[in-house]
């Protein structure tokens, strides 16, 4: 006659559930760091990404965000499928974490392959921004973007203060006589870029270029170390959750 193995006995069944559990909460404490990794890149960092002639580190940080909502609700769906002991949330758990571990993955490679590719982006495109978009009536955004990457990084031009001298917008009248825009100021004041001494403007070996590039390769290590660190960790909860709904099927016979 069928029946019933009591949770007190069967022990390894009881370990089990406890094991995922603890993997879960974990897991879902992953998620939500993932999720403030992607929207602290894009709120406190956003400033920079107009400078960038590829959408993908804005892309990889859109990943990151939807991957950690994602993360957080199949948490709660695994909570409710231990804590219920139900064969089928358990098998739509597992699908949820293959998923959410295949498109981690995808977000990790994607910042490993951008990263490799990054320095000759930059230097290509950070250069002609500086000089034909800067100050320009229809690149506010860009503008605003370089004024504030040369004051946080405390550096002047793409490679050097001297490339500001094939800059359409120095080369202008609305320059007034500025040398360099005031923002390569060290303590910004009004036209104070009409003055290029090293004592007035930040002279740093590389200039931007190489504080910008050193910026964007260590947020996509860190986007893409989050996001195969967690994938890795849900490997364990697959197997778990492989475990648990084995056993719960041999439950009854």
């Amino acid at each position: 006659m069928a029946h019933c193995k009591s949770e007190q006995d069967d022990w390894l069944l009881a370990h089990l559930k406890y094991l995922l559990f603890i993997f879960n909460f974990f897991f879902w404490v992953g998620g939500a760091a993932v999720m403030a990794v992607g929207i602290w890149t894009l709120v406190e960092k956003s400033g920079y990404l107009s400078i960038l002639a590829s959408s993908t580190f804005a892309a990889s940080a859109y990943i990151l965000i939807f991957v950690g909502g994602l993360v957080m609700t199949t948490g709660f769906l695994g909570f409710g499928a231990i804590i219920r002991e139900q064969k089928s949330c358990l098998s739509t758990y597992f699908c949820l974490l293959l998923v959410i571990f295949l498109v981690e993955l995808v977000a990790g490679v994607l910042a490993h392959v951008y990263y490799q590719r990054l320095s000759d982006e930059l230097k290509w495109h950070l250069n002609s921004t500086l000089t034909e978009h800067y100050g320009q009536p229809r690149a506010a955004e860009i503008t605003a973007s370089v004024d504030r990457l040369q004051q946080d990084f405390k550096c002047c031009g793409s490679n050097s203060s001297a490339d500001w001298q094939h800059s359409a917008y120095i080369l202008s009248q609305e320059a007034l006589g500025r040398q360099v825009p005031d923002s390569c100021c060290k303590t910004v004041v009004a036209r104070c870029g009409q003055r290029a001494h090293p004592s007035n403007i930040y002279k740093v070996e590389g200039g931007c270029m190489a504080k910008l590039e050193q910026f964007v390769a260590d947020h996509l290590l860190l986007m893409g170390a989050v996001g195969i660190g967690v994938a890795c960790l849900q490997i364990c909860g697959m197997v778990l959750t492989c475990c648990l709904h084995r056993r719960l099927q041999q439950q009854f016979y």
